[in-house]
């Protein structure tokens, strides 16, 4: 399984309201794992779905806290996870730009100042 995302965590400084803010904007859902601070996150992809996971924010380099992790979450209703995120404490970051042939694009800060990307493909049905 080479060059897959496999797993991705969220770092958050309040997890209860990191919790919130993904279940309102995604409907994720989280189950306590491991050691205090740590959640899994349920996505709803089935198999082959990278994990993840909501953890409590740390220093993996001393004095330079982890701030979150980058990826982009593809999505069916863009405009819908635009308001969302403005719903629920998050804020654009860039707006929604198009790449032909690809898709729209978004990135977005959530409550916890991780920066991540929304894109709803172009639909490849005939």
């Amino acid at each position: 399984m080479s060059n897959q995302l496999c797993h991705f965590a969220i770092n958050a400084d309040d997890l209860g309201r990191a919790q919130r803010f993904y279940e309102n904007v995604f409907g994720w859902t989280f189950t306590p794992w491991g050691p205090p601070g740590f959640f899994q996150i349920e996505t709803g992809g089935g198999s082959g779905t990278p994990l993840g996971a909501l953890q409590q924010r740390r220093d993996l380099i001393e004095g330079r806290p982890a701030t979150g992790y980058e990826c982009t979450l593809g999505v069916d209703d863009l405009d819908a996870v635009i308001a969302g995120v403005e719903s629920n404490g998050g804020k654009i970051i860039m707006p929604r730009v198009t790449i032909t042939g690809v898709g729209d694009l978004i990135f977005f800060a959530d409550t916890e100042g991780n920066v991540t990307g929304a894109m709803q493909y172009v639909s490849t049905d005939s």
